[in-house]
């Protein structure tokens, strides 16, 4: 999605937010699905960790430095006798005590490893990191294309039951009509009970019919506030008009389908990720080669003796190697490691070649349902104004007594059908627009 509609969503979005507006517009929708969808957070984070794992310093190609230190501190009384040792006067020599002795040690560290070749296996490994989270853009991109497909259903089943209702509401206001026109013939004697019955009955059937369209009014709503993480219960109005895309630009978008479709491009990544393991594989079979590093510092106190004086011995301590590491034979573990990740290569090969038929059959069985919803939709809009031609002639002629109620009550059904169905197949010519959209990789694109 570019920069100037997201700019746009925030933009709406915000206003909804702050104004409290009743009619929630397709971008206000849109807005707040793409910001407070729980199954688009995730993704999101998922992403994230999959861009952190990603980072350079995960990619093995910094060596590794440890800090270590240490202090010891001994303390002690100790005796020392001269049995049978006499002195110039030929007294015993007597025991000579020490206390308060004190011995301490002090050191301190520095250590660096690095690798100057893993054959190759860090390279790739790296490299297959780099494709993860480009999978995982993929991913976080699908899962946005498929939350909006979601909401626009359920938005577009809003906007349809709101014609809906309205539609029913006008038939019952219709029939209540008709119900005092024929209680009140009926009362001077100019019309029968049943068809005050009649009347009566189609009231009942017409405000069952307003009160069911209501309640799945009420359900979509609350639907799409859940796609939406908002309170369940807010109540909105929802736009009715719809603008179709030039289907030039739909064209356009169909021939260059296979190069955007986001499907395929996740199958294109799994396989280059999947090629990376062969290679890490190999790397098995070549050395690994180290440079390690040490600097140390050590610190000893030691408490005077009966023969020695206390001493301070303090060592400095350079150190530089490098090291080698061939595993010349490991009982053919790496060999089965390789093998089996070319048979997983092609394994994935193979998925991948089923995808791009998935896709093509899906993206043929769009484009034909494309077509025809549109041409359903263009008939019902012709059949809507036959009906209402019918209905105003039907409601002329009832008015003059020209026919009879049951035949009225004919011509109101078939306008209320018609235009019910016109409703339906509007929302759902859009609707498979858009999933066509989605098919070519352009739903993110596309003004709403």
């Amino acid at each position: 999605m570019n920069k100037e509609f997201i700019i746009v969503f925030f933009i709406v979005g915000l206003n909804l937010i702050l104004k409290g507006q009743e009619k929630l517009t397709k971008e206000q929708a849109l807005y707040l699905a793409l910001e407070n969808n729980f199954g688009i957070q995730v993704s999101k984070n998922t992403t994230k960790i999959q861009k952190n794992n990603s980072s350079f310093l995960n990619s093995g190609y910094l060596p590794t430095v440890s800090l270590s230190g240490g202090s010891n501190y001994v303390g002690s009384d100790s005796e020392i006798a001269f049995p049978d040792q006499f002195d110039e006067k030929g007294n015993p020599i007597p025991n000579r005590i020490f206390e308060g002795q004190e011995s301490q040690r002090f050191n301190a560290g520095v250590n660096l490893n690095y690798t100057l070749f893993d054959g190759m296996g860090r390279k790739y490994i790296y490299k297959q990191l780099k494709e993860q989270y480009a999978l995982s853009e993929l991913q976080l991109r699908e899962t946005i294309e498929f939350t909006m497909l979601q909401l626009f259903e359920v938005y577009f089943n809003i906007a349809q039951f709101t014609e809906s209702s309205k539609i029913f509401k006008e038939n019952l206001d219709i029939s209540k009509e008709r119900q005092k026109r024929a209680q009140t013939a009926f009362i001077y004697g100019q019309g029968n009970k049943l068809s005050v019955l009649n009347a009566q009955v189609d009231v009942t059937n017409d405000s069952i019919s307003l009160i069911q369209a209501n309640q799945q009014l009420d359900n979509y709503k609350r639907d799409l506030n859940l796609l939406m993480n908002q309170p369940i219960n807010q109540n909105f109005d929802v736009e009715l008009d719809l603008k179709f895309i030039d289907n030039i630009k739909i064209q356009s978008w169909l021939e260059t389908a296979n190069e955007n479709n986001v499907e395929i491009l996740k199958q294109k990544r799994n396989s280059k990720i999947n090629s990376y393991d062969i290679k890490i594989s190999q790397s098995g079979y070549l050395p690994t080669v180290g440079l390690v590093g040490s600097y140390g510092w050590n610190l000893n106190k030691s408490p005077a003796t009966a023969f020695f004086p206390g001493t301070n011995n303090t060592t400095y301590s350079l150190g530089v190697g490098a090291s080698l590491n061939w595993n010349l034979f490991d009982g053919g573990r790496t060999k089965i490691r390789t093998k089996n990740a070319k048979l997983s290569f092609e394994n994935q090969i193979l998925v991948e070649q089923e995808a791009m038929l998935s896709f093509e059959r899906d993206l043929e069985n769009s484009f034909q349902n494309y077509r025809n919803t549109k041409e359903i939709y263009e008939i019902q809009k012709k059949q809507v104004e036959t009906a209402t031609y019918n209905f105003k002639r039907s409601q002329a002629q009832y008015k003059l007594g020209s026919i009879t109620a049951i035949e009225f009550r004919q011509a109101q059904i078939n306008l209320s059908n018609a235009q019910n169905q016109r409703a339906v197949a509007k929302y759902r010519a859009k609707l498979s627009e858009l999933q066509l959209i989605q098919i070519t990789g352009q739903l993110l694109n596309v003004e709403l």
